[in-house]
């Protein structure tokens, strides 16, 4: 399926370095990396460890500043924003899914997925019907009232995508979302990800080491030594001037 020509970016990023001291070195985790993902791509940012992808991503969520350049997501400057700012911007704005699967092992799965709608201050009904509706898409609708001890790996990774899409983010980011399931769940998992984030409309930006898991993706961005060497565009348009990088 073709995309539309006309599709809004939602994350640019421009001329973006990030340079750590260590000791007397200097180190350039990020060096001039500059691309743009449109509204509704899933995208991989694949690369060995020390490449920087996983930089890219805190830099790309807030969690890090830049040292220089620009990150313009939803429209908004992550680089100018404040600490408190950035905060509310992932409340509003971010879903995370993480390798670790980070869910509260005293907490079920609706209280799990409900948790960040706590957060914005819904109240308890309404965050667990949204939590149920979320966790029947992920297809765990005979797992609702499951702890996670209570679940296989791949299942308590379904309850953190649907964590992740409770919120209705804009935009997702995954952190090697598969590195501690096996070949044959991955690509469960890969194959949920990508369906749920297409229905919605949504962007996914997934960092991962694991070439074959980056081709679940619409582009992949190859990165090595902090630069951007590759994209791989694989809806087969013309990728923008803005993004395109000689190897």
């Amino acid at each position: 399926m073709e995309k539309d020509k006309t599709a809004e970016p939602v994350i640019s990023v421009k001329n973006l370095y990030k340079i750590y001291r260590v000791g007397e070195e200097r180190v350039r985790a990020l060096n001039g990396v500059s691309f743009t993902i449109n509204r509704g791509d899933f995208c991989s940012i694949v690369g060995t460890s020390g490449s920087g992808k996983s930089t890219l991503l805190n830099m790309l969520a807030g969690l890090e500043k830049p040292t220089k350049g620009e990150i313009v997501i939803a429209g908004e400057h992550m680089e100018q924003k404040s600490e408190n700012q950035l905060v509310a911007f992932r409340r509003e704005h971010i879903g995370f899914i993480f390798q670790s699967f980070n869910l509260m092992g005293t907490m079920n799965a609706i209280e799990n997925v409900a948790l960040p709608l706590t957060f914005q201050g819904m109240d308890k009904k309404s965050r667990n019907k949204k939590a149920e509706e979320m966790l029947d898409l992920v297809g765990l609708t005979s797992h609702k009232k499951h702890k996670p001890n209570q679940m296989s790996g791949g299942q308590q990774q379904r309850v953190g995508v649907a964590r992740a899409l409770v919120v209705e983010p804009e935009i997702i980011f995954a952190d090697e979302p598969t590195g501690n399931l096996d070949s044959n769940t991955s690509v469960e998992v890969m194959n949920l990800m990508k369906k749920v984030v297409r229905e919605k409309n949504q962007t996914l930006v997934m960092v991962t080491h694991d070439n074959y898991l980056a081709g679940f993706a619409d582009v992949i961005l190859r990165i090595r030594d902090g630069k951007i060497i590759e994209i791989e565009d694989h809806r087969g348009e013309n990728i923008p001037d803005e993004i395109a990088v000689k190897v």
